[in-house]
């Protein structure tokens, strides 16, 4: 909906796959599938512990944020926005927790609810629903990665 005075920004056309980050996770350039099917976002998340800090909940978590890899593990954690029930793509209903944080993508940023869910035999670490990308995104199915591909540091090799 439009409200007059303000400055809509346009649209981002994005591909099936990008890369985004979640800043305030710690999170920088986590692969992304982009399921227009899926209505919730998730973050493949284990280790998931909830506590209590100044009387608010809190979740704390693990994410090994490269796909395929155990090798980075980024621990982190982010206020509980609540539990709630969500069907995987196998037809099975789980309750699981769900925070509210920051995404960004094409050097925009804004707010998003993500499921954390063990997505370790998922081929994506995680899932951008629908919900997501109302009203900031359209998707072209056939294509991916317009943000660009993040740059991978090289390891530096011994001189024998």
């Amino acid at each position: 909906m439009n409200v007059p005075g303000e400055i809509q920004e346009p649209q981002l056309t994005i591909g099936w796959r990008e890369f985004v980050t979640l800043p305030e996770l710690g999170i920088r350039n986590i692969k992304v599938k982009v399921d227009t099917g899926a209505r919730s976002s998730s973050l493949h998340a284990y280790d998931i512990e909830p506590f209590q800090h100044e009387g608010r909940e809190f979740i704390r978590f693990k994410v090994h944020p490269r796909q395929r890899s155990e090798s980075k593990v980024v621990e982190t954690e982010a206020p509980l926005l609540e539990y709630r029930h969500v069907r995987s793509s196998s037809g099975e209903s789980a309750e699981r927790p769900v925070i509210l944080t920051q995404v960004r993508l094409f050097g925009r940023a804004w707010q998003i609810e993500l499921t954390l869910a063990n997505r370790d035999s998922m081929g994506f670490r995680m899932l951008l629903g629908r919900e997501a990308i109302r009203g900031s995104c359209l998707v072209d199915s056939g294509r991916s990665y317009l943000a660009g591909i993040p740059k991978r540091k090289r390891k530096k090799q011994n001189p024998d």
